[in-house]
């Protein structure tokens, strides 16, 4: 399969990885999470060409990920760019690497520890039912099943296209 074919897959995993997947994209978002608004506030601190950065940014741009805003540099427009719904709703991907990078590449600890700013508590994540609100849901938890989304691209597929059905039990730490 090519990259190019991603965006036609039928699988909700695949078809962000042809917006998200190339080398530079969620550095360029890790970012703009971190207030990056202008080309040079971006290109600095990351040392990326401005070519290869231009073309993430208009990447991000026609993904409806980031926007483009017209700002005064003295007596130019120039423009930033902000995070969208779209892209905002990108933060928690961008959490769950980096919890796992914590976990399994950062050896001393955290690079950074990121804080809730109402009561200054660490910030995790965590995945829960939304059924039954039980917490800590691990790989060996969850059932996939084909969605809305799938059957409407295919009718007539089975509900029991699972990629593992038979439930295993969870190691001491959940897993």
């Amino acid at each position: 399969m090519a990259y190019r074919d991603l965006e036609q897959e039928l699988c909700s995993i695949a078809r962000p990885i042809s917006v998200l997947g190339e080398r530079w994209t969620l550095i360029v978002l890790r970012q703009a999470f971190l207030g990056a608004r202008r080309f040079d506030d971006f290109q600095s601190p990351l040392g990326i060409s401005r070519s290869l950065l231009s073309d993430r940014l208009g990447r991000l741009v026609a993904a409806g990920v980031l926007e483009r805003r017209p700002y005064q540099s003295g007596q130019r427009t120039r423009e930033e760019y902000r995070l969208t719904d779209k892209g905002r709703d990108l933060w928690p991907v961008l959490m769950a690497l980096r919890a796992w990078g914590d976990r399994y590449m950062a050896p001393d600890g955290p690079f950074v520890v990121y804080r809730h700013r109402g009561c200054d508590g660490v910030v995790d994540v965590e995945y829960a039912c939304a059924g039954c609100g039980q917490q800590h849901l691990s790989v060996r938890d969850v059932l996939p099943e084909a969605g809305p989304g799938a059957h409407a691209a295919q009718p007539g597929l089975a509900d029991d296209a699972r990629a593992d059905t038979e439930p295993r039990p969870a190691d001491s730490r959940g897993r």
